[in-house]
């Protein structure tokens, strides 16, 4: 591979607005800026995960703060990629944010995913699942998750996930 060889094009990272997610979004800004390529970023309002709201709320009210949410998580990406002279593009997507951040890489051509992962083990994995890893199991391109430290957790180095069939 020649040095001018560009190994990423377009890197997705889904946001959630969450302070730990910051690392995973400064690492795909960084990535971004080193292979000259440009940032896409996502945040998907889980309307599924608002069910079991009563129906006298307003769906309406709730969705326009999720996604003022949203749009404030998105322009916190474009502020950081900006800034390192990074071209940002950025979707507010509806549905299950694993289904959503998949379909979203392979419509618009993305060759890595970066993102977030709390590196649950065990009980907790159960009962909550992740959405990086159902990301990881089911998405065509390589997958890097960057672990979010809580806290007493220790820091852990990105790790990149290609699927074992491709």
């Amino acid at each position: 591979m020649s040095p001018h060889t560009t190994m990423y094009d377009r890197i997705l990272v889904p946001t959630d607005g969450s302070e730990g997610v910051e690392r995973a979004i400064e690492h795909a800004v960084d990535l971004a800026a080193a292979h000259g390529a440009s940032v896409h970023a996502v945040y998907v309002v889980n309307s599924a995960s608002y069910g079991t709201i009563p129906m006298e709320t307003s769906w309406e009210g709730i969705a326009d703060v999720l996604r003022d949410e949203g749009e404030s998580a998105l322009e916190r990406v474009r502020t950081l990629a900006e800034n390192r002279g990074v071209a940002v593009e950025t979707a507010l997507l509806d549905g299950s944010p694993s289904k959503e951040i998949v379909r979203y890489a392979e419509a618009e051509g993305c060759d890595l995913v970066v993102m977030g992962t709390h590196g649950r083990g065990g009980i907790d994995r159960l009962l909550l699942g992740s959405v990086a890893e159902r990301v990881v199991r089911s998405a065509d391109v390589p997958v890097l998750t960057v672990r979010v430290s809580g806290e007493g957790e220790e820091r852990q180095e990105p790790s990149i996930v290609e699927d074992a069939e491709g």
